[in-house]
């Protein structure tokens, strides 16, 4: 029977150096390979040069949008508790912020990975003295994000490696200012001061720097918010779903002739 691979993983091209021939093997014998990243396609073109781009959809309909104008302190992140999305980068870029805005309050979501990064936080909660202004709801479901994220005017993305970053399309689709680390997928997706601001991996002042340009930069938060809904309605199922069924077509085509 035909089949499709579908590639992710921002750490992926790191595995493909450690078992090349396994890659190599995997990806020829599938009769087309996809992925919603430009990253992972350019990383595989020397292996695959067909390579299909085909993007993560979002249904736009369950993501109201706001623009913001009058943007207050509250910034959300939303990822796993895990060592490659960097959750400490958040505090440490936060604690560098509170003299000077005392009601920041930071919302870190997502659930615990088991590799200590969690109890890290914690500890780094207690250290810098951010109690007040930090707090763990944990794991939400899927359909909750939108309610939650809402709620809040800013949204960090701290990753080290990303091949796409679902839960930044999901702020952008919110209208939330988006402020992100420039690894893998996110330099080739996002555009600087444009739609989001981008930042260097592992850099909490430039961090903290680009979360204060939100909150006093006059007309930022809203050119930041209207651009970066207006890229996640370009990932709609309207318009993703035409691409698999053509993409399935075309493979069944083949396989018929």
């Amino acid at each position: 029977k035909p089949y499709l691979l579908t590639l992710h993983g921002g750490n992926l091209p790191k595995f493909a150096q450690r078992w090349p021939g396994r890659v190599r093997r995997v990806l020829h014998s599938a009769n087309s390979v996809t992925t919603p990243s430009r990253y992972l396609q350019h990383a595989f073109r020397d292996v695959r040069n067909d390579i299909v781009l085909l993007p993560n959809p979002l249904d736009i309909a369950h993501y109201p949008f706001a623009i913001r104008r009058q943007v207050r302190p509250r910034i959300a992140w939303l990822r796993a508790f895990h060592r490659i999305y960097n959750p400490s980068l958040a505090l440490l870029a936060i604690s560098r912020l509170v003299a000077e805005f005392p009601e920041i309050q930071l919302c870190m979501i997502g659930p615990d990975k088991k590799d200590g990064s969690f109890q890290e936080v914690q500890q780094l909660v207690e250290e810098l003295g951010l109690e007040a202004n930090v707090t763990f709801p944990g794991k939400i479901e899927k359909a909750a994000v939108p309610d939650i994220l809402t709620q809040y005017d800013i949204f960090l993305n701290t990753t080290t490696a990303e091949s796409f970053g679902v839960s930044v399309m999901e702020a952008a689709a919110l209208g939330i200012p988006i402020i992100t680390t420039d690894v893998g997928e996110l330099p080739y997706l996002w555009k600087d001061s444009h739609d989001a601001l981008l930042v260097p991996s592992d850099n909490a002042e430039a961090m903290a720097n680009a979360i204060r340009r939100i909150l006093t930069e006059p007309g930022l938060a809203d050119r930041l918010s209207r651009n970066a809904r207006a890229k996640a309605e370009q990932y709609d199922w309207s318009v993703v779903l035409p691409q698999w069924e053509a993409l399935l077509a075309s493979v069944l085509a083949t396989r018929v002739h």
